[in-house]
């Protein structure tokens, strides 16, 4: 484990290699887990504000999940979650040459919204977890992610690096600079320990 400023982080994330690769995932982590893509509170305000401009870039079921269930609901551990059609995907998915999608994100790729999408899928398969005096930050390795971890060994992409952005967007440039160094530093140490 590492800490940099009020963040325990795994040092999975800067030891594992992972680049999305959506044309043999299909997009299936907006499918798969127990229940919708976890919100932040002011996330939860931010898509009743928006749903009318994302609209259009949902589908019929998707729509129809939101207007029965609710821009955001609450899921059994009592946390904000997005809806889900049928109690699969997520309500704001929709498909492209069957790869599922954030129509969220579309409608902020055409300049219809300021939010991007939430945090915890900019993020994936990254977590931030709260606690009392800290957040921890840990990866996740899903089974349906092995390509992306071929295509990250591939390339020689860490996780912190395939997530430069979200991690940003979460915790700061400077955050990420700390994360940087000491991949840096753990990379010389490990390179010592092997000669």
């Amino acid at each position: 484990m590492l800490q940099i400023d009020s963040t325990i982080i795994s040092l999975d994330i800067l030891d594992e290699k992972f680049k999305c690769d959506f044309n043999k995932c299909k997009g299936n982590c907006c499918v798969y887990g127990d229940s919708g893509a976890p919100l932040e509170k002011e996330e939860v305000e931010i898509l009743s504000v928006i749903f009318p401009k994302i609209k259009p870039f949902l589908r019929p079921q998707g729509i129809d999940a939101i207007k029965r269930q609710g821009t955001s609901m609450v899921d059994k551990d009592g946390d904000y979650v997005t809806p889900l059609i049928k109690g699969k995907e997520c309500a704001y998915t929709f498909l492209e040459e069957g790869i599922y999608r954030c129509g969220i994100e579309k409608a902020f790729l055409h300049g219809k919204v300021h939010f991007r999408k939430p945090l915890s899928c900019h993020l994936f398969p990254v977590r931030v977890k709260k606690y009392k005096d800290f957040d921890g930050v840990n990866y996740e390795k899903w089974d349906m992610c092995s390509e992306a971890r071929d295509l990250g060994d591939e390339g020689d992409i860490m996780v912190f690096e395939f997530l430069r952005e979200p991690l940003i967007r979460r915790f700061g440039i400077e955050w990420y600079k700390k994360l940087k160094l000491a991949s840096k530093e753990l990379k010389q140490e490990v390179n010592k320990s092997n000669k």
